[in-house]
């Protein structure tokens, strides 16, 4: 899932962004391909938060396992273009990255605990890429729906950018957004994509660096 455009370490300008499209793109199936449960609702009496990694594909996997989470699905957010297709992000000329949103049980799993799992699954230092995924889709997010997510994320950021210092890991780089910006669902096809494809390309890798959490954020 490497990116083809020219588009690779910087957004791209509004008078540069590709136009999209007025109507989402089609969503034939609402039900998660693991778990059954809806793709799109409500959720009522559940909260959500959304994260982008690297690849959606191993990133959404990550997250569907955990104890507490209700559905998981991948969409395109943070950028200028409105319902793009997965082709048109990965020109670089929308400014998306690719996110996973997250349905949790809060009684079930705390913000805290997937923002350990967040951090802990990917390099957060590397700017425009994941590994050997480098683009503009690539980069890393934390797109919050509450102020109270915010206030967490900020926090969890701090005392994880202390350890990775202690490492000897450059700085964190990811982009921590509230209020979120929208969400477009992607394509069918990237739905619980490792699900459907159990041997597709999988390009998720932390840093080995643990994430404290319920700590208090470091002086600096």
């Amino acid at each position: 899932m490497l990116g083809i455009g020219a588009f690779k370490q910087r957004l791209p300008r509004p008078e540069e962004a590709l136009p999209g499209r007025g109507q989402p793109l089609p969503l034939h199936s609402n039900q998660h391909f693991v778990n059954s449960h809806p793709l799109k609702d409500r959720f009522a009496g559940l909260e959500q938060i959304r994260f982008a990694l690297g690849c959606f594909w191993g990133a959404e996997r990550v997250f569907w396992t955990l104890p507490g989470v209700y559905s998981t699905s991948v969409g395109y957010a943070g950028g200028l273009t409105p319902n793009p297709t997965y082709e048109e992000v990965c020109s670089g000329l929308t400014g998306h990255t690719e996110v996973v949103q997250v349905v949790f049980d809060p009684t079930v799993v705390s913000v805290e605990a997937l923002l350990k799992v967040f951090w802990e699954s990917h390099d957060p230092t590397q700017g425009m890429r994941q590994g050997n995924d480098t683009g503009t889709q690539y980069r890393s997010a934390i797109h919050c729906l509450d102020q109270a997510q915010h206030a967490a994320a900020t926090a969890s950021r701090a005392t994880y950018a202390a350890q990775l210092d202690a490492a000897g890991l450059g700085p964190i780089t990811t982009e921590i957004l509230y209020p979120a910006p929208e969400y477009y669902y992607a394509e069918d096809y990237h739905q619980q994509y490792l699900a459907k494809n159990p041997n597709g390309y999988c390009g998720i890798g932390g840093t080995g660096v643990s994430c404290p959490i319920g700590l208090e954020v470091p002086a600096r």
